[in-house]
């Protein structure tokens, strides 16, 4: 493995670390900074339509990728293990993901159920006024399926694929598709772009987040075959091309049943069921969250191996040049 890969496999494994012992970094978050940056372009830029969306997407992508290249030009391999390692590490959120799921757990154990409902917004963006209890178990544990995703396994693909600016530049369309890529009137036309530049750059990481949940179904007491048989089922009568697969095969490995009247804040959906099993309960969110867990450790050891796989080519490929 040249040095380029093995400061990438790094930067990685020093990242997921960072995540899993810190969380998200307290002060001065590089995320919420890039969302300022956007929310202050969109102010200008804002027009009811999809070319002028397009432009304020590619624009703002663009320029992140390009600053994420020119941090490591030149850079020697601890240099840019080091910033492989921040780049990914303020990439991640799934240590954030799982402590707030538990979180929300315990305060429904407890019956705290307004305090629940304060808390949900961390997690997905739902109108938490009009779920029970029951609505805010269902609606955290699609949010921790879906977000194990998003905000872990596709982060560390990129970090792996692509290095600091990969990842930086998937960070970037992450918060974009969260600020303008719903359905609101407002976004409906502007956020189009972001949305479904969203879906592209998650595609392969849902279905490599489906494929772990599968296999560490057994883990939570879950049935691989069940996980597989719901992700097959059901996924593509989601909405989302990504969020299907995941939260089906979540359905699927804890034995639980999710889907059904999905209401945000600016409409209402009637999502597929997905599974199934049971309406999940406390101890299933809790499952879920211990699921992700693992799922999130798997991707990275999936990341080095898709790095040991390029170097493979890389060397089979200077090989048959060799020969000829």
């Amino acid at each position: 493995m040249n040095a380029s890969r093995r400061s990438r496999v790094a930067g990685i494994l020093l990242g997921h670390l960072a995540d899993r012992i810190f969380g998200d970094p307290r002060r001065g978050h590089p995320v919420a900074g890039f969302g300022w940056c956007a929310d202050t372009l969109e102010r200008l830029t804002y027009r009811d339509s999809r070319a002028v969306g397009v432009v304020h997407t590619v624009a703002l992508v663009g320029a992140t990728f390009y600053g994420g290249t020119l941090l490591v030009r030149g850079r020697g391999w601890l240099t840019a293990t080091l910033l492989t390692a921040a780049a990914t590490w303020v990439s991640l959120g799934g240590s954030s993901l799982a402590h707030t799921g538990e979180r929300l757990a315990d305060l429904l154990n407890d019956e705290r159920v307004e305090d629940a409902r304060e808390l949900l917004p961390s997690l997905c963006g739902r109108d938490p006024a009009v779920l029970d209890a029951d609505g805010l178990v269902r609606a955290a544990l699609e949010s921790v399926a879906e977000n194990t995703s998003d905000a872990h396994v596709a982060p560390v693909l990129w970090a792996a694929v692509g290095g600091v600016p990969g990842v930086l530049a998937y960070r970037a369309i992450n918060t974009l598709d969260a600020m303008i890529g719903n359905r609101s009137p407002r976004y409906l036309r502007f956020g189009w772009a972001a949305a479904r530049l969203d879906d592209v750059a998650n595609f392969a990481a849902a279905r490599v987040t489906g494929a772990l949940v599968v296999l560490c179904a057994p883990i939570v007491g879950g049935s691989p075959a069940a996980a597989a048989r719901a992700w097959r089922r059901d996924s593509a009568r989601h909405p989302s091309p990504n969020a299907g697969v995941v939260e089906a095969a979540f359905a699927g490995a804890l034995g639980v049943r999710l889907g059904g009247p999905t209401q945000y804040r600016h409409e209402l959906e009637i999502r597929p069921t997905l599974g199934d099993g049971r309406a999940p309960d406390i101890d299933d969110l809790r499952r879920g969250v211990r699921l992700s867990r693992v799922v999130q450790a798997a991707a990275v050891v999936v990341a080095a191996g898709v790095l040991s796989g390029l170097r493979a080519v890389g060397r089979n490929g200077r090989q048959a040049s060799l020969r000829r």
